[in-house]
């Protein structure tokens, strides 16, 4: 099946929010919708085809980006919206973790606690812990570190919502750093752990986003972002058709000469509008 064949005859789309769908400053706040975005879901919502808008910042709850979408007047359901935690939520429950050393606030963990799971926060009461789930934490101090540390030594699984250093934000440079990864290196440093990733670009991610929108494991899905380390790379590990977006931090010049090819999306578009123009016109 060709490109665009594959685009229009997609049961699904994974669209990242922010340099794809938004641009907001660095605390995910304050967002305006980019061009196209708002024409891009509501082609998708006339046409039946489901939608997820995942992010991969734990700063708010899924409920707070899907308002602050609704704000923009991007058609998102409170259901419609992820972030690595309702992925983490999902994959802890199904590998029986009952107890979880959390970094992060209440936007973190709350799909945790929502999901039946016994969330503790760093830097906790000294366990024991099943696993250790490392998302946004600005808040975050050498006790906790010390919590992490000792939790990860006792046998604790180290998990985390992401491992990239960066995300696009308003500003001079479009980049907002990512408090998980620096945690992430910390922890690594000391204890010798590798987090596993539980937003993207994690398959574990891509089948709980499946699951949400009431597709099969082996469903033909798009995912649309800014990052080839993210979106593109999900999509081509996983078998989705891949839509890169120079809207972000990467330009075109970026995501062509990506030494890795699983980083290099399918489709690369200047921003979100030419994706409603091809799914207009493919109507």
């Amino acid at each position: 099946m060709s490109g665009p064949e594959r685009l229009h005859k997609a049961e699904g789309f994974i669209f990242d929010m922010d340099g794809t769908l938004v641009l907001g400053d660095k605390a995910s706040a304050g967002q305006k919708a980019l061009p196209g975005a708002v024409e891009t879901l509501s082609i998708l919502r006339e046409r039946g085809v489901p939608y997820q808008v995942f992010t991969n910042g734990t700063a708010r709850t899924p409920e707070w980006y899907a308002n602050a979408m609704r704000a923009t007047g991007l058609d998102v359901r409170d259901e419609e919206f992820m972030t690595p935690s309702t992925a983490a939520a999902h994959y802890l429950k199904e590998k029986g973790a009952e107890r979880i050393l959390v970094l992060g606030k209440e936007p973190v963990w709350k799909p945790l606690a929502d999901l039946g799971l016994n969330v503790v926060e760093a830097p906790g009461d000294g366990g024991p812990y099943d696993a250790i789930y490392v998302g946004w934490f600005r808040e975050f101090t050498f006790p906790d570190l010390e919590a992490a540390v000792h939790a990860i030594w006792a046998g604790a699984h180290l998990t985390t919502a992401s491992d990239v250093p960066f995300f696009a934000a308003a500003g001079a440079d479009k980049r907002g750093i990512g408090t998980s990864f620096a945690i992430n290196a910390m922890l690594k440093a000391l204890t010798g752990a590798e987090a596993h990733v539980l937003g993207k670009p994690s398959l574990d991610a891509l089948a709980v986003a499946k699951s949400r929108m009431g597709l099969s494991p082996d469903a033909s899905v798009v995912v649309v972002g800014d990052d080839p380390q993210l979106e593109p790379k999900m999509a081509n590990l996983g078998g989705a058709y891949s839509v890169g977006v120079t809207t972000g931090i990467y330009d075109e010049a970026a995501f062509k000469s990506r030494e890795d090819p699983v980083e290099r999306p399918e489709l690369l578009l200047s921003g979100i509008d030419k994706l409603a123009t091809m799914l207009r016109e493919g109507a």
